[in-house]
């Protein structure tokens, strides 16, 4: 079969999902970073919204991120990043869309808010967001195990760890931290940021403070990109 060819940007968190279930797959593939102020021609014509990650695989051209992590886990199906029976997998796909639809425009609105009170509802938000996760995903579906669904990783712990990753950058501009009432998610985000293939595709704390604080406008604090 051929190799994937795989359309990507370092800062992208959608990317990130992909490099990582690429990599847990252990699928051959090649890779272009694209700088998405100075899109090539090639890449507009495979992401036809000009948007990371997309990939094209023989004739096939594919975007957006959850799309192309299905297609990859059934042309790939070892390992296997959903359970195989239709219920388990209805339910992780519940998850994944939690983590699109509820904690990503959370996180998204606590950092971004345009005032205060915008940032204040998004901190509120993300924080519901984090207790939910903590009772009803974490403590209920895990079963002990250290990740969403037990024992192994899934493509519902890979739709969630990008912005897991990009907490430093909460507490740098929001002065916020996990709350202690989320030991679980505490325990799962040290072993997922763990394994290789998260290594792999992470940024430095640095990266991100320097990145959000020209997005943000927001000064940066002497030696705070060193923490």
């Amino acid at each position: 079969m051929s190799t994937v060819h795989l359309y990507f940007a370092k800062a992208s968190t959608f990317s990130q999902r992909t490099r990582v279930v690429l990599l847990e797959k252990g699928i051959e593939f090649t890779s272009v970073e694209i700088d998405l102020q100075n899109k090539p021609a090639d890449f507009t014509q495979t992401s036809r919204y000009g948007k990371v990650p997309a990939i094209k695989h023989g004739d096939l051209e594919i975007y957006e991120s959850a799309i192309i992590n299905e297609y990859l886990e059934e042309v790939f199906p070892q390992p296997p990043l959903l359970p195989y029976s239709p219920g388990a997998k209805a339910v992780a796909r519940i998850w994944i869309d939690y983590a699109n639809t509820r904690l990503v425009p959370a996180f998204n609105k606590f950092l971004r808010g345009k005032h205060t009170e915008e940032q204040e509802q998004g901190r509120r938000e993300f924080t519901e967001a984090l207790l939910y996760i903590e009772q009803e995903g974490l403590g209920k579906l895990s079963g002990n195990g250290p990740y969403f669904l037990g024992d192994k990783l899934s493509l519902v712990d890979i739709s969630f760890y990008p912005w897991f990753e990009r907490l430093p950058v909460l507490e740098h501009f929001r002065h916020f931290n996990l709350p202690t009432e989320t030991p679980r998610i505490q325990r799962w985000w040290d072993t997922v940021r763990d394994r290789e293939s998260v290594k792999t595709v992470a940024n430095p704390v640095e990266f991100y403070i320097e990145r959000f604080t020209k997005v943000l406008g927001e000064p940066v604090a002497v030696g705070a990109a060193q923490k």
